[in-house]
């Protein structure tokens, strides 16, 4: 699947405190949860709404960052995590340090949903449903603190209905993203990688995509003599108006064969076929929601392709230039 699956109504889950969730979001990137965390969370309540017995479909989910706040030493420039000791051992020595970055999280995810015939009594009981799922499930390994009474009033799931005509969508769309605010929605910028790539040949030929990306994912400063009217001046290449770019992890690649089902030792999974993979990655970018176009370019989706050995997110984001 390489297009957004078809949905009806887009579910909002407003204003998430998830404390201690996984801020390693892969062996290269910190800062934020990977999407592959938040797909995962859909899937998982998916298969626990079935059980349930609500006759529900999610196939995207948007994620918007309201407030952060990173488990790292303050002070300093190099930044450590705030790391746990282990209890000690049945022999009292000592256990090792297992090293995990935490971060605590207020989010709103969206779902985008297919849900056919849907009447009010319905939403409202599926929506009661689907929270009390949520409190007992974990979101990017993180606990979802339970809302005070306060906020429970306050910020209530939703829903946006996107069943009719494209003027009606668009309405329900900018209703939605106002609701959003304040936030910062992540989007995919992939674009930005050939960008740079282009950049780096005209300079050095043999530059690759991987130092396209490292690149983006750093300030690169250089002295320009001529800066500063003519006296000379240390300039980066973040110019005004480029975004919050960040590196991102966006699925996985095989690194060999499919293997049968339980063929694997220590497997999770005894009745899945299993395959080693790595990492994939790409260029993100936080906008405000408000910056959000359509619903294509808030959520991502799965995008499996496994002839090619390719399991990654989607998204759709286009940039649009505003200084025309």
């Amino acid at each position: 699947m390489n297009t957004l699956p078809h949905f009806t109504h887009l579910l909002v889950l407003p204003h998430l405190r998830v404390h201690n969730a996984n801020a390693v979001s892969s062996p290269l990137t910190h800062g934020f949860p990977s999407i592959t965390a938040f797909l995962g969370l859909m899937w998982a309540l998916e298969r626990k709404t079935r059980a349930a017995g609500l006759d529900l479909e999610f196939g995207a989910v948007g994620v918007v960052c309201h407030d952060r706040q990173e488990q790292t030493t303050e002070g300093g420039f190099v930044k450590s995590f705030r790391l746990t000791r282990n209890p000690v051992g049945k022999d009292g020595s000592t256990a090792a340090i297992v090293e995990e970055g935490r971060i605590h999280l207020d989010l709103s995810v969206v779902l985008a949903v297919n849900a056919g015939a849907w009447d009010r009594d319905a939403q409202q009981h599926d929506l009661e449903t689907i929270l009390d799922l949520l409190q007992g499930m974990r979101i990017a390994g993180g606990t979802l603190l339970p809302a005070t009474q306060a906020a429970a009033s306050r910020h209530r799931p939703w829903l946006a209905n996107f069943t009719g005509d494209s003027d009606d969508q668009a309405r329900e769309f900018r209703k939605l993203r106002a609701r959003l605010l304040p936030g910062s929605a992540l989007v995919a910028r992939d674009d930005l990688i050939d960008s740079r790539l282009d950049e780096l040949r005209r300079q050095s030929p043999q530059a690759t995509r991987l130092d396209a990306w490292l690149s983006l994912s750093r300030i690169n400063w250089r002295y320009d003599a001529k800066a500063d009217d003519g006296n000379g001046g240390w300039q980066n290449d973040r110019k005004k108006g480029s975004g919050w770019i960040v590196p991102i992890p966006v699925g996985y690649g095989a690194l060999g064969e499919l293997h049968q089902a339980g063929r694997v030792a220590h497997a999770r999974d005894a009745t899945t076929p299993f395959r080693f993979v790595e990492s994939l990655y790409s260029v993100g970018e936080w906008i405000g929601p408000h910056r959000l176009h359509s619903p294509n370019d808030l959520l991502w989706y799965a995008d499996s392709r496994p002839d090619e050995g390719l399991y990654r997110c989607r998204n759709d984001y286009r940039s649009v230039d505003t200084t025309l």
